[in-house]
């Protein structure tokens, strides 16, 4: 399942907290025939995703929650959670667009986690060209056990804050590490940052449901960016020829009313060298400040609870794929 939508027809607001009436972009899409059309699509308002409104407290959207996450769920992770929202055709599908055509490119895929987005990139790329970087130890040290990933290079770091020098790597990828960064547009200048003249930058996320229990729950848990969000958090870093890829499982039969952990694959060009020229503040977030104990355990529990709503709904909608005849959406 996957479609194409360009920037270049794709209109977005002048800022993430805009006032004003909402726009009307064109996107090109490709059905399943690939034959190319051209659907309305409103731009709705946004919020700044560091801000956590009232309505979308996002328990996990905070690095010391999401270290805590992933040190239970980095023991299931590889046979519970990508079966069933990042499996290996829609890795590949998704990498696509990251133009990994030649072995010597110098890769980075930062909040890699388990090593499992790595398998698709050193398929293609020799493995000491290849970084693995991620905020979790627990995460890492299941990467490590994976004899496919040897001599990549495996380190702890922050998506925020790379340890790395500017014009560093000829390909930046990101998979299912977004939604747990307090400040998205950062993590994407950095993106920007540490690519090299020419190179590519592929993110890969989620999409914001519609459906309102699924849309609730998704606010709960994390953050599940809008696709003129990421166009924008791009544009903004600098990024040119900025496209979307839409990505599923097969059997959501196009249908993403319920939102997807792994929804969409985003991609620019850095078209010149150095820094990007968005200027921003300070973090949203100081790891080292300490937090309320109450407040965290409360925010933590919280958040498992909300996640556990996304392991139910593919198996939700695998039951509906075989039940409902293929030729009706789901």
């Amino acid at each position: 399942m996957k479609e194409m939508v360009s920037s270049s027809t794709f209109r977005v607001p002048g800022g993430l907290g805009f006032l004003g009436p909402s726009k009307i972009g064109l996107i090109p899409l490709r059905n399943r025939s690939g034959v190319r059309s051209r659907v309305k699509h409103i731009a709705p308002k946004c919020a700044v995703s560091s801000a956590r409104p009232a309505s979308q407290p996002r328990f996990i959207q905070h690095k010391k929650e999401a270290f805590w996450f992933y040190r239970f769920l980095s023991i299931v992770y590889d046979h519970v959670i990508n079966p069933g929202h990042w499996t290996e055709d829609m890795r590949d599908d998704a990498l696509e667009p990251a133009e990994l055509y030649h072995h010597r490119l110098k890769v980075v895929d930062v909040g890699g986690g388990t090593g499992f987005t790595t398998l698709g990139i050193v398929k293609h790329v020799d493995n000491e060209n290849v970084t693995l970087l991620d905020q979790s130890p627990h995460q890492l040290e299941k990467a490590r056990q994976k004899a496919a990933l040897n001599g990549v290079n495996i380190i702890e770091g922050d998506a925020e804050d790379l340890p790395f020098p500017t014009d560093a790597f000829d390909r930046y990828v990101s998979a299912g590490s977004i939604e747990y960064w307090p400040d998205p547009q950062r993590g994407i200048k950095e993106a920007y940052r540490v690519l090299k003249l020419g190179g590519v930058a592929c993110l890969i996320g989620p999409v914001h449901p519609t459906f309102w229990l699924s849309r609730f729950f998704a606010d709960m848990w994390m953050l599940f960016p809008k696709e003129e969000e990421y166009i924008e958090w791009f544009k903004k870093a600098g990024f040119q020829d900025v496209k979307i890829k839409r990505i599923g499982p097969k059997w959501y039969r196009g249908v993403r009313r319920h939102g997807l952990i792994m929804g969409c694959s985003v991609t620019g060009v850095k078209r010149s060298s150095g820094d990007s020229p968005l200027q921003l503040g300070p973090k949203a977030e100081d790891v080292e400040k300490p937090v309320n104990p109450f407040t965290f355990i409360f925010r933590f529990v919280m958040g498992t609870i909300c996640a556990s709503y996304y392991v139910l709904v593919p198996i939700y909608m695998w039951i509906k794929d075989q039940i409902v005849p293929k030729d009706q959406p789901i």
